[in-house]
């Protein structure tokens, strides 16, 4: 799924570091340094997994994701962008909880993965930092 993330360009006003491949590995990058967490890694690191095709990618990756990670990832990818999209409504709706952490985290990240130049790791790497979270294929 991430293959498919590499050439998929993005719209420069937002995301002026290019594709979308490129822009998820800083991202995971963020979050590793930020958070022991391996889950807000993978969520970090797989967030645009749905760019590459049509309709929400929040909704598509989400889809692509189940049955493969924790279903909190999941969630994550599915709603990377209730902050963006309606935050008063998200902050009052999930005021006190994990989900609303997890979710700061994560668009702060998010925002944050845009340098044309950063350093990213191949992408082999960064999947093998989520190994230990990745459920069995059924």
């Amino acid at each position: 799924m991430l293959d498919d993330l590499d050439g998929v360009e993005q719209d420069p006003v937002w995301h002026p570091e290019g594709d979308a491949l490129f822009h998820s590995l800083q991202v995971w990058a963020l979050a590793r340094r930020a958070s022991p967490d391996r889950e807000l890694w993978a969520a970090a690191l797989l967030h645009d997994v749905g760019k590459g095709l049509p309709g929400d990618h929040d909704a598509t990756g989400a889809a692509l994701l189940r049955g493969f990670v924790p279903d909190r990832v999941v969630w994550l990818v599915a709603h990377h962008l209730d902050l963006l999209r309606q935050p008063r409504r998200t902050r009052r709706k999930l005021r006190g909880t994990r989900r609303l952490a997890d979710l700061e985290h994560l668009r702060r990240w998010d925002v944050g993965g845009r340098d044309p130049h950063a350093y990213v790791v191949p992408v082999v790497e960064a999947v093998e930092s989520l190994r230990e979270i990745v459920l069995p294929t059924p």
